[in-house]
């Protein structure tokens, strides 16, 4: 009993089962990964490709290595199970990142629904949803959508 509420006190605080990670709970890098693996479980189902994706865009906007990408898309995978809604994310990044700032985001996730070739509905409502509590404009949002779309690759065998 003691544990769980010695637990619930440290979440409040900050702390949480993450002690020793190189990641803060506050980061925005930890926030938009969990944003970007909420956005490839949303359809149910996470491929291969989806998740490698996932860790190219994170190690690559970051600057991380493949280690730190790993431990970051791990904490992020534990931070949207215990999330019951994407503010928890947003309220972050919006306090953290600038306009443009945030507009990446929104890349971000728009190139890794790019990443299979298609849009699903879900994933669509997700970026749009993210999109509002980020305060990126539907003309901004549908504006990276295209610039994505258009430099999207059918993926082998399509055509």
């Amino acid at each position: 009993m003691f544990d769980s509420i010695r637990s619930f006190m440290a979440e409040l605080a900050g702390a949480g089962d993450d002690f020793g990670s190189r990641f803060a709970a506050s980061d925005p890098r930890v926030a938009t990964a969990a944003l970007l693996v909420h956005l490839i479980d949303v359809d149910g189902v996470a491929e291969p490709h989806e998740r490698e994706r996932l860790h190219d865009i994170l190690k690559g906007r970051f600057g991380l290595s493949d280690a730190e990408t790993d431990e970051l898309i791990a904490l992020a995978r534990r931070r949207d199970e215990e999330s019951v809604d994407l503010y928890a994310f947003t309220s972050v990044l919006k306090r953290a990142l600038d306009a443009p700032g945030r507009a990446g985001v929104v890349e971000m996730m728009w190139e890794l629904v790019f990443s299979d070739g298609a849009v699903h509905e879900l994933e669509d409502n997700v970026v749009w949803r993210v999109a509002e509590l980020l305060g990126v404009s539907t003309r901004e949002r549908v504006d990276l959508k295209r610039r994505i779309a258009a430099r999207a690759r059918p993926l082998s065998g399509d055509a």
